[in-house]
């Protein structure tokens, strides 16, 4: 095979293998975004009714402060298995985590720090 031919097979080869580990990677990043999302699916914790979220904290309203519970995550999974009468979900899972990034991220610009 020609050198340049190799050369070129090996660097799509290696920016495909990185591209698939970098996205396989970033879905086991807890993020706010996902957070969001999920946050908006009134799938959550295996809810099958139209219910999320958002349908009591429209755009997280009433949120401002819940950055400082300490038991957050708890707190999510009460209206998880309450109000969206889904399922809980495990406190160190991808979907918690960035539940509590996202709930966190509506923190109160005068709530102090």
């Amino acid at each position: 095979m020609n050198p340049i031919l190799r050369s070129a097979s090996a660097l799509m080869l290696v920016t495909a293998t990185g591209a698939f580990f970098g996205s396989a990677m970033a879905a086991d990043t807890p993020s706010a975004a996902r957070g969001k999302k999920l946050f908006n699916d009134p799938a959550l914790g295996g809810s099958t009714n139209s219910m999320s979220c958002n349908g009591c904290h429209p755009s997280g309203k009433g949120l401002e402060y819940a950055w400082k519970n300490p038991k957050l995550a708890e707190t999510i999974n009460i209206c998880i298995t309450g109000q969206l009468k889904g399922k809980a979900l495990p406190l160190d899972s991808m979907e918690m985590r960035s539940l509590v990034l996202y709930v966190r991220s509506l923190k109160s610009p005068v709530s102090g720090y």
